[in-house]
């Protein structure tokens, strides 16, 4: 297979045989960019001023405090405070009190901004791009994307929407081998989730448990593409 500076990365995800390919890609570059923020880019003006305003998720926080950079952590949550006082607040000081409406706007927006998920996203949209394109050009990453041994629920509907710019006859031979992936593995979970229930029953005691004890993590990871730790 042909390789250039973009489906470099992407060759590399679906080399793997582990799980969702498109979970792979997006925990790979979640790591890229939180190790970069709590890293090189730390004191970066133009990053700070982006972290400030955009803070990041609940999820993302998480991260950022297992790379065991408190303080790091601390000095961007210094100026996110500060930030948020300005966004939330700035109105209570109008002679006329607040406005009602503004005021819940002010403080709702502030929740669903991530710096982390914007970074993401960004990528992402470029990667599942080129995952589209190789996929139309290259029968060597076709037989890779096809031998993956899952595709989770979330995205499958993302791959789908990524197919909206292939050809329609391409596209729909792509969102069939993906739907085959997924549902794949969903009848997989549900033949471990039914056995994972009998198991409790009294009459299968001594029984095999099989693959099913940890399917309700798995499931739960095909359903929202985040496995619980």
């Amino acid at each position: 297979m042909r390789e250039d500076i973009t489906s470099l990365p992407v060759s590399e995800v679906f080399e793997e045989r582990d799980g969702c390919p498109i979970c792979r890609m997006r925990d790979l570059l979640e790591q890229r960019v939180t190790d970069y923020i709590t890293g090189a880019a730390l004191m970066e003006p133009d990053v700070r001023v982006q972290t400030n305003q955009l803070g990041f998720c609940a999820g993302h926080y998480g991260m950022l405090l297992k790379k065991r950079n408190r303080l790091g952590v601390a000095l961007m949550l210094e100026t996110r405070l500060q930030e948020i006082e300005k966004q939330v607040f700035s109105n209570l000081s109008s002679p006329f009190g607040p406005n009602v409406k503004k005021q819940a706007e002010s403080a709702d927006k502030p929740l669903h901004t991530c710096f982390v998920c914007q970074q993401v996203d960004w990528a992402m949209e470029r990667m599942l791009a080129t995952v589209c394109r190789l996929w139309e050009r290259e029968s060597d990453f076709r037989r890779m994307y096809g031998e993956q041994p899952c595709l989770c629920l979330p995205h499958f509907a993302q791959v789908c929407a990524a197919a909206g710019h292939m050809g329609k006859k391409t596209a729909t031979d792509f969102v069939r081998q993906s739907a085959n992936l997924c549902r794949g593995s969903l009848t997989e979970l549900q033949g471990d989730v039914s056995h994972f229930c009998k198991m409790f029953d009294y009459r299968s005691e001594g029984a095999d448990w099989g693959n099913s004890r940890d399917s309700v993590e798995r499931s739960i990871g095909w359903l929202t593409s985040r496995r619980p730790e």
